[in-house]
């Protein structure tokens, strides 16, 4: 009997070349918003710094870091995948309770080009590297594996994408993802749900790093380097029937779910809340008295601070990013800027919202994650219904939402013809040239 590491290898070197439109259409949704999120996050502190070390650490090299410069093939994979997790506006999946597209999409777009792959050989790498990583990271077994971060499962992710595209041997894949898989930052420490309380940081989850490791791991497999191919053939730690369940008929990345908002997901059920409350009514900030936000406890152990310190620091408060949809609207976390720090109008109105957690919504974790809003004046009290956020595939984006968004994250970097050259050469998968993303992520003047 295979291994599970080589089941899977098999599905993606036999995976079609061709796909019905329905998944094609995902995947292009994917691509174009994930190179929104790492345009938008090219000048955030963290990427920045990734750049400033990435020939010294990983190399000079021709290989483009989007937008800004040059660096060795996996200097510029780290610092991509880096800006496309900077404003926590990346994809992500529920099954995963995580964000697979940062890892998968930057190395399908950067090995593209040097495999020589057509546009479909790209579509059909991203729909293999999210099946891939989603499958092993909805199968882990948490008592065991001691965090859910995606730095966790990223690398199998990257690692089944780029050896899709370097048409690997299923034995050669089969090491490699086994390879990716011991290899993984442990991510013990990290974020909400580690042992460090501290989510305000650049390290997001590992997944620039696990970019890498999957990267490396694909060509350390193709050349002969060998791993533990049962890594993933142990009950304890994951479960086999659930990575394998419906192989080949159901592709993960058709749950995917988009960000309307720069924020942790767990937020934005009730962003969403309280918009329906603000539609039918008029609130003025001055007059609220309290927001009761009731969800799932997990939204407890974000670090939610009400005088967040950076942008990092506002993408895991949600009371902090409550207060900026209430005063500012929801524009303003598309994607959230340096303004919104040090306001004490927002730090006022934080300090207002509590929260509580419902038993009923609580138990609908993490399948689903929801919220009601209660907004308290003097004068009213206003309830919500339950909310499933937006971009969710019960509350779908669809192409438009996604181009709307893409073109409002990247206002500031981007002018509006390269906006649209880049929306194009993503709408024209499979049958266009993807060396057209490429050349449209070279050095472009910015939006003035």
């Amino acid at each position: 009997m295979h291994c599970l590491s080589r089941v899977l290898a098999d599905h993606v070197c036999q995976a079609p070349a061709a796909y019905p439109a329905e998944l094609n259409d995902v995947a292009r949704r994917c691509i174009l918003d994930l190179v929104g999120a790492a345009v938008a996050g090219a000048d955030m502190p963290g990427a920045v710094a990734a750049r400033a070390i990435a020939s010294s650490v990983f190399g000079s090299g021709t290989d483009t870091i989007w937008l800004t410069g040059n660096s060795s093939l996996a200097g510029a994979l780290f610092c991509n995948s880096t800006a496309a997790t900077a404003l926590d506006i990346d994809d992500g999946h529920r099954a995963a309770r995580g964000h697979p597209g940062a890892a998968v999409i930057p190395a399908a777009l950067m090995l593209t080009g040097r495999a020589g792959a057509t546009g479909a050989d790209m579509l059909s790498a991203v729909i293999c590297g999210y099946d891939v990583g989603v499958r092993i990271a909805a199968g882990q077994i948490g008592e065991r594996i001691g965090t859910r971060q995606s730095g966790r499962w990223a690398s199998f992710a990257a690692a089944a994408t780029v050896g899709r595209l370097l048409r690997l041997e299923p034995d050669c894949l089969a090491h490699a993802l086994a390879i990716a898989g011991v290899l993984a930052p442990n991510q013990l420490a990290n974020g909400s749900s580690g042992y460090s309380n501290m989510t305000g940081n650049d390290v997001k989850e590992g997944i620039a790093w696990s970019s890498v490791l999957g990267l490396t791991a694909a060509h350390l497999g193709g050349a002969g380097f060998t791993g533990p191919l049962d890594i993933l053939d142990h009950s304890d730690y994951y479960d086999g029937g659930r990575i394998v369940a419906d192989l080949g008929k159901r592709w993960e990345i058709a749950d995917t779910y988009f960000k309307p908002y720069g924020c942790c997901r767990y937020i934005h059920a009730a962003l969403d809340a309280y918009g329906e409350i603000a539609a039918a009514d008029t609130i003025d900030a001055e007059d609220i008295v309290e927001i009761e936000v009731q969800s799932f406890a997990w939204v407890q152990k974000l670090a939610n601070s009400l005088e967040p310190q950076n942008l990092v620091d506002v993408q895991y408060s949600l009371p902090y990013c409550l207060a900026i949809f209430a005063i500012d609207g929801g524009r303003a976390l598309s994607p959230i800027d340096a303004g919104t720090i040090g306001r004490k109008d927002l730090q006022r109105l934080a300090r207002k919202v509590r929260l509580s957690v419902d038993q009923q919504i609580d138990r609908s974790f993490p399948a689903q994650t929801l919220a009601r809003v209660i907004v308290r004046t003097r004068t009213l009290q206003l309830v919500s219904s339950v909310h499933t956020p937006i971009g969710d595939p019960t509350r779908p984006m669809d192409w438009s939402a996604i181009v709307r968004k893409f073109m409002t994250v990247t206002r500031h970097r981007l002018q509006e013809e390269h906006q649209q050259e880049l929306i194009d050469a993503v709408a024209a998968l499979p049958d266009g040239n993807p060396a057209a993303i490429a050349r449209s992520l070279e050095h472009v003047p910015r939006s003035s």
